[in-house]
């Protein structure tokens, strides 16, 4: 346990020196990294103040302190709320867009510097994604998208890509009962993704039928985020959303291959169930029974 920690520090103490945390000019903008990282949240479109504190883990007073300083170089403007005196919304001005693309251009060069003196520079990335995902896991956000939207797009190919991996047999998306994107939306269906700070890394759907249940599909997580509760949160959310639409039977299908799709299903309720249709792939299936509402 003892090793654990020292390579738990020796990590921290490499990383806040890598990115400049203890500089007072952080990239060499005039500014500590605290301040540079409030202008960047609102450059990023994050405009309510007690949203941007709750994302940085800043206490009211030093984010005071802050707006204050960024507001005396005429970066920012700040705005109370017109509906809510006690909310406050910041923007950027003309000079704090152009200091905010000033540091977009120096973090990007410094990322890449990073990666190019690097062997292995995917390798990097993943353990790159795998301790930011673990860091972030409480800053995890489940929402609805459109099956067509990019990131849904992406997360899918991904999932393939691994099924690819994982089955015996291999896998061709178009051998698959593939769900038409119509029934994972509203009010037939629906379709989540699962974002860490920009990133996505999980999604799934809902799929309408006309056959008396609705089906869940596509349930995916990426690799480094397994293990933080992201498969469960999308599953809940996807039944409380057919719970919604009044939905009261929904059924699924995997393969043996997928382990931890299959424990997932086993501990949340899913009874196990004969073959339900002629997809090649799966040799698994399973029916859950919502509550009314």
């Amino acid at each position: 346990m003892q090793d654990a920690i020292a390579r738990i520090r020796r990590f921290q103490r490499a990383v806040t020196t890598e990115v400049g945390a203890l500089d007072e000019s952080f990239l060499g903008r005039g500014r500590p990294l605290g301040v540079a990282r409030v202008l960047n949240a609102i450059g990023g479109g994050k405009s309510d103040v007690s949203e941007i504190r709750s994302y940085l883990g800043l206490d009211s007073g030093l984010m005071s302190r802050m707006l204050r300083s960024l507001e005396a170089e005429q970066l920012i403007e700040v705005d109370k709320d017109t509906s809510d005196s006690r909310r406050r919304h910041v923007r950027l001005t003309p000079s704090g867009k152009q200091e905010y693309a000033a540091y977009e251009s120096l973090a990007d060069e410094q990322a890449a510097i990073m990666l190019r003196r690097h062997q292995n520079p995917v390798g990097l990335l993943k353990a790159m994604d795998v301790i930011a995902s673990a860091l972030a896991r409480e800053r995890i956000d489940c929402f609805e998208v459109d099956p067509t939207d990019a990131r849904a797009q992406s997360s899918m190919l991904a999932y393939y890509a691994e099924l690819s991996e994982r089955l015996e047999r291999g896998f061709d998306v178009a051998l698959s009962k593939d769900p038409d994107a119509k029934d994972m939306v509203k009010p037939r269906g629906a379709f989540v993704i699962a974002v860490s700070d920009g990133l996505t890394i999980g999604c799934g759907g809902l799929k309408g039928t006309d056959k008396g249940y609705a089906e869940i599909k596509r349930l995916w997580v990426s690799p480094v985020a397994r293990g933080l509760g992201v498969s469960r949160t999308m599953m809940s959310t996807l039944e409380r959303i057919a719970c919604e639409l009044g939905i009261e039977t929904l059924r699924l299908d995997t393969n043996s291959a997928l382990t931890e799709a299959v424990g997932l299903y086993e501990k949340s309720g899913w009874k196990e169930i004969p073959r339900f249709n002629d997809d090649p792939y799966p040799d698994r299936f399973f029916e859950k029974r919502l509550p009314a509402t």
